[in-house]
């Protein structure tokens, strides 16, 4: 499917956010762990969320999937070993949680998916459970998937780099409740990413779990424990709402957009700081964000170390601004669904915008015209690519029903707001 975008002088309207990817994800995964029936509200449907939602369901946890909310009668932590080998498909969320998740469950578990997913690296985080009492390896001993993980989460004293994955951190934290001993994570190093485990770590403590952070140390401390069954309601995903506000700061008009918090933990709430500092307007509410677009954009300097996912968006709205906009501190998007950083300069560059591709990020400069580009089967590329194609026109995006992975509506969202979108 090819998404084909023209110009759009103006965007208006009021919109609800898509829920939280991120959320939607611990959300399953800690209520399949529960003690008891948890109803979780406003979840996201999508490609990668069901993947952590059949896992849950292949290590023995009931869970009934209905339009606007999601019914887990949890096992307690007690899991089965799954029939067969588990397809997480693209989900690199699901496959770091599972990991250590699928140490809990006795016999051997393995976890696979499609070809982007197999050259996801693994190794440290491996490395980390060997220390917690569990044997868990790469098929083809090149630490990657396909992972075979034996049950034994032990529990004990264990490290982990702090600069390649969060979801390292928050896998290990998710599972050591159950450890029949007290867990001691070690984070060693520079901790990117940290809004991700702070929202690991919320989440766990709104399912009953209680645990230790010595900001001082950069250090974890989990007593063994069980989570507790709750209603809970899913957030909105700033991740996917900025492209919803790079659109609305980079076109002429006033989108509002609900269901996100002031005081969410999400680190891609940064999008609003940023399109504010390029030269839109932003009103912030207690559960709604407005931005007020003028048609024009300034670049900026950006250091994404806590949001990764917003590389694409921001490198949109470089291409569309006036001067050069620098994105740094984000070498971490390379392990991603695709190279983000070389995947964005390759794209924005058929499109002659003037991009150099830096180690950890990228240097901009604004002049982007219409053409065709790919996806690369990243849904957050699809999505980002679209801003630039609202400015200039003409823009054709090839394979892009990926982002069906965490925005299955996106082209109909954008529609309503009066965006020049069409799928073909």
């Amino acid at each position: 499917m090819e998404l084909e975008i023209q110009k759009t002088d103006r965007i208006e309207g009021v919109i609800k956010a898509p829920p939280s990817k991120s959320y939607t994800h611990r959300a399953i995964i800690i209520s399949s762990l529960a003690e008891g029936k948890s109803i979780l509200n406003d979840p996201l449907y999508s490609e990668d969320t069901l993947a952590s939602l059949n896992a849950c369901r292949a290590l023995g946890c009931e869970i009934k999937k209905e339009d606007d909310r999601c019914i887990v009668n949890g096992t307690g932590g007690v899991l089965e070993t799954p029939e067969d080998v588990v397809d997480l498909k693209n989900s690199g969320t699901t496959l770091r949680i599972m990991t250590s998740v699928s140490a809990l469950a006795s016999n051997y578990t393995v976890l696979t998916g499609d070809s982007s997913l197999r050259t996801r690296p693994m190794q440290d985080l491996l490395d980390a459970l060997k220390s917690l009492g569990v044997t868990a390896f790469s098929s083809r001993g090149n630490g990657k998937p396909p992972i075979c993980i034996k049950g034994g989460f032990k529990g004990g004293k264990t490290g982990i780099k702090g600069d390649v994955s969060s979801q390292f951190i928050s896998s290990l934290l998710i599972a050591s409740p159950y450890a029949p001993n007290s867990v001691d994570i070690n984070v060693e190093g520079d901790f990117i990413s940290k809004p991700y485990v702070d929202m690991t770590t919320d989440i766990m403590e709104k399912f009953g779990v209680s645990l230790d952070y010595n900001k001082k140390q950069g250090s974890f401390h989990i007593d063994p424990q069980t989570y507790k069954g709750r209603d809970y309601t899913v957030e909105g995903d700033y991740s996917s709402v900025s492209y919803i506000i790079g659109a609305a700061a980079a076109l002429k008009g006033k989108v509002t957009v609900k269901n996100v918090f002031k005081d969410s933990k999400q680190g891609d709430k940064q999008i609003l700081d940023i399109v504010k500092d390029m030269g839109a307007e932003v009103e912030v509410k207690k559960d709604e964000v407005t931005i007020i677009g003028h048609g024009e954009l300034n670049g900026t300097h950006v250091n994404l170390e806590n949001a990764p996912d917003l590389l694409p968006t921001v490198a949109a709205l470089g291409a569309i601004s006036n001067g050069v906009t620098t994105i740094g501190n984000v070498e971490h998007a390379r392990f991603k669904e695709t190279d983000r950083i070389h995947t964005c300069a390759l794209e924005l560059s058929k499109l002659g915008v003037k991009v150099t591709e830096k180690k950890d990020g990228l240097v901009i400069k604004g002049g982007a015209k219409g053409g065709t580009v790919k996806s690369h089967g990243d849904h957050r590329l699809v999505m980002a690519l679209s801003l630039v194609g609202l400015k200039t026109g003409g823009l054709t995006i090839e394979n892009a029903s990926v982002y069906d992975v965490s925005f299955p509506n996106f082209p109909d969202a954008m529609k309503r707001l009066g965006c020049n979108i069409k799928t073909k």
